[in-house]
């Protein structure tokens, strides 16, 4: 497998962009699970508070990050990447609705305006820095979210209808779109006028996701 260069001359990256990602990403990967309100989920000390909290974040963050890559499909490396049953601030408001959750009471908090203005960023050009924001997010609800599904579900008692955010009932093979999804981000590293930047955006999309999780674990926990 060829590989390429980084912008510093050094360290060689791979060729493919799917590849390149998970390896920038990968520390990030793990220190995500280990932070913040992720990790109180994975040990099943959630509240439901803070889980109405995590999706009133998380839904400036997926309206902005839809809105972009829509404004941005036809540009070549996104349009592969714009898929309708991904789409996530629909099944975020109908969760916040089905928690009885008095949404514009909820903080937004200042990590959530940062990440939110990181996607716009990512928009400009020729859009292709949201394919990493869409990696860092639609592959992780699609894999790592289901887990969190199964956990909140368990630890809090939540229904169906409260969980739509992690659904993806629509999709007939999960596994099969994942694989569908992951080939067009290396198509898209093949059209894009800046791989590196692609790979380096995904970095921070993991460092905000990281931020904001830490954040919403210290907004829960000063409400208690």
């Amino acid at each position: 497998m060829l590989e390429r260069t980084n912008n510093a001359g050094c360290m060689p990256r791979p060729a493919r962009l799917l590849e390149a990602l998970r390896s920038r990403t990968r520390d990030l990967h793990v220190q995500a699970e280990r932070s913040g309100v992720i990790a109180d989920i994975l040990r099943g000390q959630a509240t439901r508070d803070g889980y109405a909290l995590l999706l009133r974040n998380l839904l400036p963050v997926y309206h902005a990050l839809e809105e972009q890559l829509t404004g941005a499909v036809r540009s070549p490396p996104v349009r592969p990447l714009v898929r309708p049953e991904l789409a996530r601030a629909a099944a975020i408001r109908e969760d916040l609705n089905s928690l009885a959750v008095d949404i514009p009471a909820l903080p937004v908090l200042p990590v959530t305006t940062e990440y939110v203005d990181a996607i716009v960023r990512a928009g400009m050009g020729d859009g292709g820095r949201l394919v990493a924001h869409a990696y860092a997010r639609y592959l992780g609800d699609l894999s790592g979210g289901q887990i969190l599904k199964r956990l909140l579900a368990r630890s809090l008692d939540l229904l169906p209808v409260e969980l739509s955010f992690y659904d993806f009932s629509v999709i007939d093979d999960v596994q099969a779109f994942k694989a569908d999804y992951r080939a067009a981000i290396d198509r898209a590293g093949d059209v894009s006028e800046d791989f590196d930047a692609i790979v380096e955006e995904g970095a921070l999309a993991f460092e905000l996701n990281i931020a904001l999780s830490v954040a919403l674990q210290a907004e829960a926990a000063r409400g208690r």
